[in-house]
């Protein structure tokens, strides 16, 4: 074979390689920026029925939150991304709670107190607000959140509002877990 068949030939393989292969490592593959996240209904006795979904998208302003769920108690409630991605029962004091199993809100910045999605834990989201029927659908924004740093870690509802102190009662006095998802 003379050079120009040895050229011709290694060119060929060569751009064999690239088609077969999809030509992967010359395009940088890019994140996930929008995710359906499944709510369940959660108790001590463990993960219940489908309640909704919440949206999340990466924008410009920070992750967009949108919620379409229904039957959860009317009035507001506390709304966190928790440490782990598990919405299971957890033993703790002698007594089962609801989606203890993930852990405590969201903080890797170690804040020292809980606070609002501009300040507190980077877990602490805008409360939400179930209506008469039970119904929430509203859309936030929570700024210093992107999806990727978020992917694998549980969204829990809480029963009660969240007042963005830890006085009176600790982590905004959310109450009991009643809905989580795992994103």
């Amino acid at each position: 074979m003379n050079i120009n068949g040895l050229c011709k030939t290694l060119g060929l393989c060569f751009s064999s390689i690239l088609v077969v292969t999809g030509c992967s490592t010359l395009y940088p593959k890019h994140e996930k920026t929008k995710e359906i996240v499944p709510i369940y209904a959660v108790s001590a006795q463990g993960i219940g029925e489908k309640i909704g979904t919440v949206s999340l998208e990466d924008t410009a302003k920070g992750l967009k939150i949108q919620t379409n769920l229904s039957n959860i108690p009317s009035g507001p409630h506390g709304f966190h991304i928790h440490e782990y991605g598990s919405c299971e029962p957890v033993g703790k004091n002698g007594q089962i709670a609801a989606a203890l199993a993930a852990g405590g809100h969201f903080n890797p910045n170690h804040a020292e107190h809980h606070g609002t999605p501009l300040t507190g834990h980077l877990g602490d989201l805008p409360l939400l607000t179930a209506n008469n029927d039970g119904h929430v659908q509203e859309t936030s924004i929570a700024p210093r959140l992107k999806l990727a740093n978020i992917k694998g870690h549980a969204m829990v509802i809480h029963s009660g509002g969240d007042n963005y102190s830890d006085t009176p009662k600790p982590l905004g006095g959310g109450g009991s877990r009643i809905a989580c998802g795992v994103i």
